[in-house]
């Protein structure tokens, strides 16, 4: 499966994967993250449920706080 990740081409063994899977087979362990899944926002709930399909556009964005 062929995605864009983080506005790079991403090739995965198996496909589709859910937002869930990515998130462990790319290691992004951070506790603030912003999803976008083909410029639509995926709450946190729906990570195990939302699948990633060939040819998709995934942004995956991790938030820092501080001064």
């Amino acid at each position: 499966m062929k995605i864009t990740l983080n506005n790079r081409k991403e090739t995965f063994d198996t496909g589709p994967l859910t937002v869930s899977e990515i998130l462990d087979r790319k290691s992004f362990r951070f506790k603030m993250l912003v999803v976008k899944l083909n410029g639509e926002l995926i709450p946190k709930e729906n990570y195990p449920s939302t699948p990633v399909k060939e040819g998709d556009n995934l942004d995956i964005i991790h938030l820092i706080s501080g001064g």
